[in-house]
């Protein structure tokens, strides 16, 4: 016998990583998905650990619940996700608004309910969404800020699973999930809502993945539609053809249903999601999309809520094709013409004459857009102003509205979602009113006669309303978010954004600088200097000394691709994401933000 040949292969040599003790799990809300069991960070020990720090409310964090679904399936016996909910908006510190989002969103594994950031804070994390990985000993190996990391996380998992088998120290074994008793209902979580020709009402059912017709009373089912040709749908729009056509989020298309002979038709996107570089205009089913929320008929076109991208789109029925309308990619609110306009995740669309309505739900206002292309913002100031004040428009507050709907007199409803009220703007007085109150998570409404019908999405079904003559008045609420501000000295700041590339990737420089680099600030004259776009992940910044607090507004990408001489296509991946970050200026102030894209090490 060949003692050579029959000996073992040896285990990888392990990495040499930063060995930094994972903070323990700490959240008032509790813990969701574990059958009403408290966990610490010693129950996952043994296992790979992957912390995903995220927000119901934020478009990308949804992107990454999609992408860790397959890399938690293949390792359900050596990985455990947990999700931390750590909220940006007042609602969303809410116990049952995170029970509920958890569902609605078929998150599958625990959630800490984190509403007072504990937990965030003890991990020094400064975006949504950030994904921390600790190894079976409780380290943390690496952290990764915003979308695009699946491959590498994929090739870490794989490495800490082989390293800890070959230590001893890998526990194999059923995870600490326990799903939720299903709860029977005609609709669940509901988005977006159309009335018919034939006065019946089209609802996308989103937690169920289909559409639902109801008869005019809005309650009795006519029929359900679809059977796995959607994901979680939102938006959907009447078409000159009677042909509706819906926007199917998650599967990032568009798709049309004939309500007379129930046939379901992609018109739109490849299924796959819209990353930067990729075509922004061309034949409708070449084009990539992400994640459209919402959709309008508006001169000629479909105009899309393109959230995913912070963009509007518009979908040419008659050409076949699909192009930008309206925005950068940047994240939020810059008011101009179409193509230097910024937006933060457009959710909802109502065409009303020479204006096309937007719900701009992260900037938590009320925007329109003009025929001649320029847009306007009617209610709210930004990413991190919030509330339910109503009142002259420049002073009134929103909180994450979704849905709008124009009204015959001009003026606007608005499905103020995480208020629970439906709104009004008057564009004539330049006011806002408050219509009604104690809804539950409203996502959108449509006119029914003299009724406004308005979807209550966290109850599950739809709530006809009368449209009073007069607004009802409610006490002022004003917000800000409750992240805390990083204390920096005034003048020089040195802004860095770590960025590592995933092991047996390197950079992608063939057709030049593989990373971008885009800084400005809340006001805008925060930043003496350092502000606009550039190539390296490092800036100077000169801060305004004669300011006490703002907010510095960062976008970092970066691509990388195989580092592998003999591949003639390498496979490349785009690592996006924007950082908003509250800062107040303070002698004896850090010098120096550090921002972590993606890097082994958590403490850069």
């Amino acid at each position: 016998m060949n003692d050579a040949a029959s000996a073992p292969t040896p285990a990888p040599a392990p990495r040499k990583r930063a060995r930094v003790r994972a903070p323990e799990l700490i959240g008032k809300g509790g813990w969701i998905n574990t059958g009403g069991k408290d966990l610490k960070l010693a129950d996952f020990r043994g296992r790979t650990l992957i912390l995903d720090f995220w927000t119901f409310c934020c478009i990308n964090c949804l992107h990454v619940l999609d992408e860790l679904r397959e890399l938690e399936e293949k390792h359900r016996d050596t990985l455990v996700i947990v999700g931390v909910h750590s909220p940006k908006f007042v609602h969303e510190a809410e116990h049952q608004a995170v029970v509920d989002a958890v569902e609605r969103y078929e998150v599958h594994h625990p959630v800490l309910d984190d509403p007072e950031l504990a937990t965030w804070k003890q991990y020094a994390v400064r975006a949504w969404p950030t994904l921390v990985v600790i190894d079976p000993e409780g380290y943390i190996v690496a952290q990764h800020a915003g979308e695009g990391h699946a491959n590498a996380l994929a090739t870490l998992v794989e490495e800490l699973e082989a390293e800890h088998e070959a230590k001893g120290t890998l526990r194999r074994g059923d995870g600490p999930y326990v799903p939720p008793e299903p709860v029977a209902t005609d609709l669940r979580f509901p988005g977006k809502a159309v009335l018919l020709p034939s006065g019946n009402i089209l609802v996308s059912d989103t937690t169920r993945h289909q559409l639902v017709e109801l008869a005019p009373d809005g309650e009795s089912v006519v029929r359900r539609i679809g059977d796995g040709e959607f994901r979680e749908p939102q938006g959907l729009a009447l078409l000159p053809d009677g042909k509706v056509v819906v926007a199917d989020t998650v599967n990032h298309a568009l798709r049309t249903f004939d309500p007379a002979t129930g046939a379901i038709e992609r018109i739109a996107g490849t299924g796959k999601q819209w990353w930067q570089g990729s075509p922004t205009s061309g034949p409708a089913l070449d084009v990539a999309l992400s994640s459209p929320w919402d959709v309008a008929w508006w001169q000629g076109k479909v105009w899309i809520a393109m959230a995913g991208v912070h963009q509007l789109w518009t979908y040419d029925p008659e050409a076949g094709t699909v192009q930008v309308a309206a925005g950068t990619t940047n994240e939020g609110l810059v008011d101009g013409p179409a193509a230097e306009a910024w937006f933060a995740q457009p959710s909802g669309l109502a065409a009303a004459g020479d204006r096309l309505w937007i719900a701009d739900s992260e900037t938590s206002s009320v925007r329109w857009i003009d025929t001649e292309g320029v847009v306007h913002t009617a209610v709210g100031t930004g990413l991190f102003d919030f509330g339910h004040r109503d009142g002259e428009a420049g002073q009134a507050l929103l909180q994450h509205p979704l849905g709008v709907t124009a009204l015959p007199d001009g003026s606007v409803a608005i499905a103020d979602t995480y208020n629970h009220a439906l709104r009004r703007f008057d564009p004539a007085a330049g006011e806002v009113t408050t219509l009604a109150t104690d809804l539950r998570e409203p996502s959108d409404a449509v006119l029914v006669g003299d009724d406004i019908v308005v979807v209550e999405s966290a109850r599950h079904r739809l709530t006809r309303l009368r449209l009073p003559e007069e607004a009802v008045q409610v006490e002022s609420v004003a917000h800000r978010t409750q992240r805390e501000a990083t204390e920096v000295a005034p003048g020089r700041l040195r802004l860095d954004v770590v960025f590592q590339a995933p092991t047996g990737q390197k950079l992608d420089e063939r057709y030049g600088p593989s990373t971008r680099l885009l800084v400005s600030s809340t006001p805008p004259e925060l930043l003496l200097g350092g502000e606009g776009t550039g190539t390296d992940l490092f800036r100077e910044l000169d801060l305004n000394p004669e300011l006490a607090e703002g907010v510095l507004h960062v976008s970092a990408m970066a691509a990388s691709c195989d580092d592998d001489p003999a591949n003639e296509y390498p496979a490349c991946h785009v690592h996006q994401q924007d950082w908003g970050v509250p800062v107040r200026l303070a002698e004896g102030g850090v010098a120096r933000l550090p921002l972590i894209l993606a890097g082994m090490d958590a403490q850069a």
